[in-house]
């Protein structure tokens, strides 16, 4: 790797998060709200399923 590289990488970077930065905007309460109910709903969906491959495993082994 070249370390003369590393300024120019971090500088494209920075421009780059800064252009993100700039194109988002805040959600709404609405939009928030779906959000978080979508991600726990995610969640729960993970978990249950692990929990289900080890009640499996237990009643397997």
């Amino acid at each position: 790797m070249d370390v003369a590289s590393w300024p120019g990488r971090i500088k494209t970077y920075l421009l780059e998060c800064r252009r993100v930065l700039k194109i988002t905007k805040k959600p709404t309460n609405d939009e928030f709200k779906t959000i978080v109910k979508v991600s726990g709903l995610g969640i729960l969906l993970v978990g249950f399923i692990g929990f289900i491959m080890v009640m499996v495993k237990e009643l397997l082994l």
